[in-house]
C-alpha cells in the first residue's frame, strides 16, 4: 500500500482523506502560516527531545527510504543505544521512530509531540510503529509519548527533564494491535480503486482530532455548505447539527420552528431568519454608563513558545510583545500610544513599564473579550511585583466591549449569531473590515504572532517592514473598538 505513519493516522481520522491524499492532492488545502509555524515548532521540540537520549545517531532524511532502513540496521548492529528517526518497513508500511532505544532485552519506542498532553491519535501513531517493529521480530519493552509539560516554569537554564514528560502508553498501544490488520485491510480495499473516491459524508471527523485539509473540498465544493450554516449555531452540539444535516437542512432559514434548541439558539435563529436588527437601547445605555472618560482602549498582541526562552515562563504561555492604546476623551478627541518590543529579547519588562507609564490608576480601560487582556496583565503582575499595584488597578477597572453583543443587547443577522469581533466589526462598521484586508503583511492575530516570532530571522529591511505592519495592524484593532463604541453610542442618542 505504501503507507507512512502519517498516512495511517490520516486514514484513522477519515479514509476519504487518506484516499484524497494519495490520489487527488490538488483538492487539499495547503497548510497556512499557523500550520507551518506548528510544524516548525514540532521540529524544534523533536530535536531538543533527542537530548533526553544522549549520544545517539540520527538517520538523515532522504527520499531513498531503503538507504535509511539500511543505515538504521547498521546502527543497531554497531550497538548504538539511541537512534533518532529509526526507519523500518514491513509489507509496504514505512515508519520512522522519533527515538528508538536499543537494549539487550528489547527496544523502547519514543514518539515526540509538541503538545502538552497525550491525545488518542498519538496512541494510534505509536501503535503502527509498534506493529511494524513487532512484525519484523523486535521485542518491544515499552511504547512512550514524550510531550511538553505545560506546568514547567523555566529557571536560569532549561531543564529538559522538567520541560518534557515521558508518558508510558504501552498498554494502550498493545490493546490496539488486534485491530490493526483489519484496519490495514480496509485501507487496502479503499486504495485499490484509484478512480472513485470513497463515499464518506461530512461530520465530526472533519475537524477531530485535526481540521482536515480536505474539509473545504468536502464541505464547500462538494456539498455547498454555506459560510454561515447550521454548523455555526452557537453551542449547538454536533449531534443536533448532524441530525439537521441528515434531514437535508444546511441553511439556517430551513430549520423547522419546532426543532429542539435552547432559548438562546432559537432566538439567534429567529433573528437570522427575520433579517431584522434587534437593539436593546436601555441595556446598551446601562453598559455605556459604566464607562468614564477618558476611555483607554487596549489591545495586546502575544506569542507563545513551546520551549521557553526566558526565565519564569511556561511552555505556551501568552507572552505580550505589543500593545495599542487609543485614549478617547469625552469631546471625541483621540490620542494613540503604542509599544512594540525589539525582537530577540524578553519583551515583558519593557512592555510592563510602558503600560504603567501610559495607563494611570483608576481610569476606564476597555478591551474586547477582556479575559484575555486580564490574563496577560495578571501574568505581568506576577512577574514584576514592583508594578503589581498599577496592574491590579488596571484589572479592577477594565470593562469588556464584548458584553453588549454577548448579552444580545445588539444583534443583527450579519453577525451570524456570533459575538466575536470578527463578526461584530463588519456588521457595525463595514469599512473597517475592508481596512484589515488592505493592510500590508499582517491582517490578523495569527499573522502578527508568527511575524514577531520569526522576526529575528529576517533581514534588516524586511524586519523594518514587518515592524511597520505590526504597528498598523494593532493600531487598527483599538481604533475598531473606538468605532464600535461610537456606533453603540449613536444607537441610544
Amino acid at each position: 500500500m505504501n503507507l507512512s505513519k502519517s498516512l495511517y493516522t490520516k486514514g484513522i481520522q477519515c479514509q476519504k482523506a487518506l484516499w484524497l491524499k494519495k490520489y487527488r492532492k490538488e483538492v487539499l488545502t495547503p497548510p497556512d502560516e499557523t500550520a507551518l509555524a506548528r510544524f516548525e515548532t514540532g521540529n524544534e521540540v523533536g530535536t531538543l527531545a533527542c537530548k533526553l537520549f544522549p549520544n545517539g545517531r540520527e538517520i538523515a532524511y532522504t527520499t531513498n527510504f531503503d538507504e535509511m532502513i539500511k543505515q538504521t540496521r547498521k546502527y543497531i548492529d554497531d550497538g548504538i543505544k539511541y537512534i533518532y528517526e529509526a526507519t523500518f518497513s514491513f509489507d509496504g508500511i514505512l515508519v520512522m521512530v522519533d527515538v528508538l532505544e536499543i537494549n539487550e532485552d528489547g527496544v523502547c519506542i519514543y514518539e515526540v509531540k509538541s503538545s502538552s498532553s497525550v491525545k488518542d491519535i498519538y496512541v494510534h501513531d505509536t501503535s503502527i510503529q509498534y506493529y511494524v517493529l513487532k512484525q519484523l521480530g523486535f521485542s518491544i519493552k515499552t511504547a512512550n509519548v514524550v510531550h511538553i509539560n505545560s506546568s514547567y516554569i523555566r529557571a536560569d537554564t532549561l531543564e529538559l527533564d522538567e520541560l518534557f514528560t515521558i508518558a508510558d502508553i504501552t498498554q494502550e498501544v498493545v490493546d490496539l494491535q488486534i485491530n490493526i490488520p483489519s484496519i490495514l485491510k480496509e485501507f487496502e480495499t479503499v486504495l485499490e480503486d484509484k478512480i472513485n473516491e470513497p463515499n464518506i459524508d461530512i461530520g465530526k471527523h472533519c475537524h477531530d482530532p485535526y481540521v482536515c485539509d480536505a474539509k473545504d473540498y468536502c464541505w464547500k465544493t462538494q456539498r455547498q455548505i454555506p459560510e454561515y450554516s447550521i454548523f455555526n449555531i452557537f453551542n449547538l452540539g454536533s449531534k443536533k447539527q448532524i441530525e439537521l444535516y441528515s434531514q437535508g437542512i444546511k441553511n439556517i432559514e430551513d430549520i423547522p420552528d419546532d426543532f429542539d434548541m435552547t432559548a438562546n439558539q432559537k432566538a439567534a435563529v429567529q433573528i437570522y431568519k427575520s433579517k431584522e436588527t434587534f437593539i436593546n437601547k436601555e441595556k446598551i445605555k446601562e453598559f455605556i454608563d459604566t464607562l468614564t472618560y477618558p476611555i483607554y482602549h487596549l489591545d495586546f498582541e502575544t506569542f507563545q513558545q513551546a520551549i521557553p526562552e526566558w526565565k519564569v515562563i511556561s511552555p505556551y504561555q501568552q507572552i505580550p510583545f505589543q500593545y495599542s492604546l487609543h485614549i478617547e476623551y469625552e469631546d471625541g478627541r483621540l490620542e494613540h500610544k503604542e509599544y512594540l518590543a525589539l525582537d530577540g529579547i524578553d519583551p515583558r519588562e519593557q512592555i510592563a513599564k510602558s503600560l504603567c507609564e501610559n495607563i494611570p490608576n483608576n481610569v476606564t480601560v476597555l478591551a474586547y473579550n477582556m479575559s484575555f487582556e486580564k490574563g496577560v496583565i495578571k501574568k505581568l503582575a506576577d512577574s514584576f511585583p514592583n508594578l503589581c499595584t498599577n496592574f491590579l488597578s488596571i484589572n479592577e477597572n477594565i470593562k469588556d466591549l464584548m458584553i453588549p453583543f454577548q448579552k444580545k443587547y445588539y444583534v443583527t443577522p450579519s453577525m451570524n449569531g456570533s459575538y466575536s469581533i470578527k463578526y461584530v466589526l463588519p456588521a457595525l462598521v463595514p469599512k473597517f473590515a475592508q481596512a484589515y484586508k488592505e493592510l500590508d503583511g499582517v491582517q490578523n492575530g495569527s499573522q502578527a504572532m508568527n511575524a514577531f516570532a520569526n522576526m529575528s530571522k529576517m533581514e534588516e529591511g524586511e524586519k523594518e517592514r514587518m515592524r511597520t505592519a505590526l504597528i498598523e495592524y494593532c493600531k487598527l484593532d483599538t481604533l475598531a473598538m473606538v468605532k464600535i463604541l461610537e456606533k453603540l453610542n449613536s444607537e441610544i442618542q
